[in-house]
């Protein structure tokens, strides 16, 4: 339907919302928990969207199928038995992990997702999804993913109450508390940002001891080096030299209920870039091991021009961090805009070169990358 219209009509759903999140009923996490059946293995007529060259499943139709899921989960946590259409506007505001366990997705065996809402904020619910494969009547893991949810009003302009978590067994309480940890640890993660506080002293050596690998006292003689002339060590690749970047043209497509890009539409897009990326630097098939820390910073109109850049910022034997950075750019005020960044570890199937920033602002993206690998590697 036409979006200006629904847009007008969401407008009426405001008296429903709550006031205050007390006027609203408890939830269980079982009232949440859904499960989605995707039948590659039964409906072979759908397996050619979700098929890759390499005859296994596209991971980037996961992350689209993961976010909308992710929203699901959230209506079912929040519906009122007597509304038809719910008041909020419910949208993703930042993928905190998605780990994988199973380096190949079958593309011929049912894929079975479950989830459900496992803590909850004020206006901000965490949810939790399992992604499982069937093989020989049984279901395996392949992946565990954490998505924050944030709601809105319905014309998804300012904050709105949840319905609050009330967990059940220990597990429950245990898991409710990992989601309040997990908060507090993407707190610190963001005070001690790099953009915000210089590196550590053991970061501060990492980068001198690079500097001064690099440094060609060749060409100046030992006693009067100007730190200007830089040689690569061997088998190494400039940083510079380890990116790739990609233009999208939002169209109408690939829009939301509010007229807005849909969030899991620009996973795919930089998942895509990021493995192009980990592919031709490490010259043979990569495996996503990792996904993490993906913010949703602002939304993405359609008709804007999203410009995506890859970076390889740290890398370690055969595995390679790259980061994603989108923006759009507005062609009527000509102004670029950060939308996400993004985060992606890949393994390879044969040790990779090493990457070596050159400056300053290389080695903090590097520090930085080396920070998410040593994150990620602790959860695994």
């Amino acid at each position: 339907r036409d979006h200006v219209q629904a847009m007008q009509e969401r407008k009426a759903l405001h008296t429903l919302l709550a006031k205050r999140q007390e006027d609203l009923p408890p939830r269980r996490m079982k009232d949440s928990y859904l499960e989605v059946i995707l039948p590659l293995g039964s409906q072979p007529e759908i397996r050619e969207k979700y098929l890759n060259v390499h005859n296994s499943v596209r991971f980037g139709r996961i992350l689209e199928d993961l976010d909308s899921l992710g929203v699901l989960i959230c209506y079912t946590h929040t519906k009122q038995e007597m509304q038809p259409r719910s008041p909020l506007s419910i949208v993703t505001a930042l993928v905190d992990k998605i780990n994988l366990c199973k380096k190949i997705i079958h593309p011929d065996c049912d894929i079975k997702f479950t989830g459900n809402v496992s803590w909850v904020g004020r206006t901000s619910m965490e949810v939790k999804m399992h992604m499982l494969q069937l093989h020989d009547g049984d279901y395996s893991p392949v992946l565990d993913a954490t998505f924050v949810m944030v709601a809105r009003d319905p014309e998804n302009k300012r904050p709105a109450f949840v319905n609050p978590l009330v967990p059940e067994t220990p597990e429950e309480e245990e898991i409710f508390k990992q989601g309040e940890l997990n908060k507090l640890k993407r707190i610190d993660f963001s005070t001690a940002s790099l953009l915000k506080m210089a590196p550590t002293a053991e970061e501060r050596n990492i980068v001198h001891d690079i500097f001064l690998n690099t440094l060609d006292t060749r060409q100046e003689g030992e006693g009067t080096v100007s730190f200007r002339s830089r040689k690569l060590p061997p088998n190494s690749v400039w940083m510079e030299d380890a990116k790739l970047k990609g233009l999208q043209i939002c169209h109408p497509q690939e829009r939301n209920i509010f007229n807005r890009i849909f969030g899991g539409f620009l996973m795919r897009k930089a998942f895509e870039l990021g493995w192009a990326t980990a592919c031709s630097y490490g010259g043979s098939r990569p495996f996503i091991v990792s996904v993490d820390d993906i913010m949703f910073q602002r939304p993405v109109e359609v008709g804007s021009l999203l410009l995506l850049s890859a970076q390889v910022c740290y890398t370690e034997k055969n595995y390679i961090q790259v980061r994603v950075h989108s923006e759009v750019y507005d062609a009527d005020t000509r102004e670029h805009h950060t939308t996400n960044i993004f985060h992606f570890t890949f393994i390879s199937e044969n040790d990779v070169p090493r990457v070596v920033p050159k400056t300053y602002g290389e080695s903090m993206l590097y520090l930085d990358g080396k920070r998410h690998f040593a994150a990620i590697m602790k959860e695994i």
